[in-house]
């Protein structure tokens, strides 16, 4: 019989020298370092999932589902859907009862007005870091007074997408009509007033106004231009406010002069008229000849086939002053929690505010871009009706912002209606501003 190999033959036992031992272990760490940064690797190029809250009209959801589709092309491993409330009171409460429930969206499109509550509870990512290493976007892009508007104790708490103001939309048939030339730069309070009066008609004699010469959605956001135009304000300090300023003669004025649009001059549609049929729609039909609003009524209007129409700036009388509409992409801060989630959140937001995001939401005629020089190019300008797309942009040397603190959502809607009721002539103006003063009363507690 042969003899037995031992296995102590084959695989000899034998202690490591020092400098074996340490090229061993050199190669055990590098190969540790190589494993986690290959899993590194992985987790960075796993797919994320993020979701995107919005709301508004078709027109809107159209244009939105357009630039999640253009993402989707330009970018891997970045899925967005799209959550849409059509309502923007529905959306609002939605979104409160989203965070309350610790299941908010990743990004949600909002307005600064309505974003301090968010913000004092610090439910909203900060993005100041993200935006100063961002090699795509610069502050500078942006028209200041919007990234001012969103910032909040020093903090930029969402990137704006647009930039608006209310304009005066304007029937030029009626106008033609009744021998008015169109408003334009310049024209006074004075002005504007001739030409609602002129325009405010009983068509057939049966002693009821048809036609009227002008028409607004009677909201806080449509007073503040033409008390800031009077030198008054509603707060003593926007920023730290301890009083309301309402009870001033400037402040006063504005307000007697916007009710009395209604309760002596009766050139806007009464209570009943207003509950049958929006001004909006009267617009559309040709019933009211002026209608005040932002940008946001450009699709609707675009759908005018009777007659001719364009936008003219807010009248003044020597002080022009308007009042900023404005949007931004908001982060939660329950989807930066996770460093990966965060920069797919931010990849979206990135894109949709770039140059290319901004030039396809221009183009659906919705906005104004916040981004100079989108709002600057044929994108935005060259776009189809209005024709004076510039109106907006000359808005923005004299533009203000309505503050962003806790609470102003609640006393802009309380206020809103107090106003509603002086306009239609349920209280007095006195009253309005004495029940003011109780409803601002949250907006000054410690």
């Amino acid at each position: 019989m042969g003899a037995v190999l031992r296995p102590s033959v084959i695989f000899q036992e034998r202690p490591l020298s020092p400098k074996t031992f340490r090229l061993t272990a050199i190669f055990l760490l590098l190969g540790a370092f190589v494993l986690l940064a290959a899993c590194q690797s992985t987790a960075s190029d796993e797919a994320q999932s993020v979701t995107f809250m919005v709301s508004g009209d078709p027109a809107e959801l159209a244009a939105y589902e357009a630039l999640v589709d253009s993402f989707h092309a330009a970018t891997d491993n970045i899925e967005v859907s799209i959550t849409y409330v059509a309502s923007g009171k529905d959306f609002r409460e939605k979104l409160a009862t989203m965070f309350s429930g610790g299941i908010p969206p990743d990004v949600f499109l909002y307005n600064y007005r309505r974003l301090g509550d968010f913000a004092a509870a610090a439910a909203v990512h900060p993005i100041d870091d993200l935006l100063d290493a961002s090699t795509v976007l610069n502050r500078e892009d942006f028209y200041p007074i919007t990234l001012n508007a969103f910032t909040y104790q020093g903090a930029l708490q969402c990137l704006p997408q647009n930039l608006s103001s209310p304009v005066i939309y304007y029937n030029q048939a009626l106008f033609d009509a009744a021998g008015l030339a169109y408003p334009a730069a310049g024209w006074t309070r004075a002005d504007f007033l001739a030409a609602a009066r002129a325009l405010t008609r009983d068509l057939d004699g049966d002693g009821v106004t048809d036609q009227w010469g002008f028409g607004t959605e009677i909201e806080t956001i449509r007073l503040a231009p033409f008390l800031w135009q009077n030198g008054g304000d509603f707060l003593d300090d926007p920023a730290n406010p301890t009083a309301l300023t309402l009870d001033t003669p400037e402040a006063r004025a504005a307000i007697q002069w916007f009710v009395d649009l209604q309760m002596v001059e009766h050139v806007t549609p009464d209570l009943v008229a207003e509950t049958t049929q929006s001004s909006e729609d009267r617009f559309l039909n040709g019933t009211v000849a002026m209608f005040m609003n932002s940008r946001v009524a450009v699709p609707a209007l675009r759908t005018i086939t009777a007659f001719a129409w364009d936008a003219a700036p807010l009248p003044d009388d020597g002080t022009p002053a308007s009042v900023l509409h404005s949007d931004a992409f908001c982060m939660s801060a329950k989807a930066a929690e996770d460093a990966a989630h965060l920069a797919a959140a931010w990849t979206f937001i990135e894109y949709s505010l770039s140059e290319t995001g901004q030039t396809l939401l221009a183009e659906t005629g919705r906005t104004v871009p916040s981004m100079i020089r989108v709002a600057e190019s044929q994108a935005y300008l060259g776009s189809t009706l209005p024709d004076n797309g510039q109106a907006w942009l000359d808005a923005a040397d004299h533009m203000r912002a309505l503050p962003m603190i806790p609470g102003w959502n609640t006393f802009e809607e309380l206020f809103t209606k107090e106003l509603q009721r002086a306009f239609y002539g349920d209280i007095t103006v006195d009253e309005l501003i004495t029940g003011a003063d109780e409803i601002a009363a949250p907006l000054f507690a410690p």
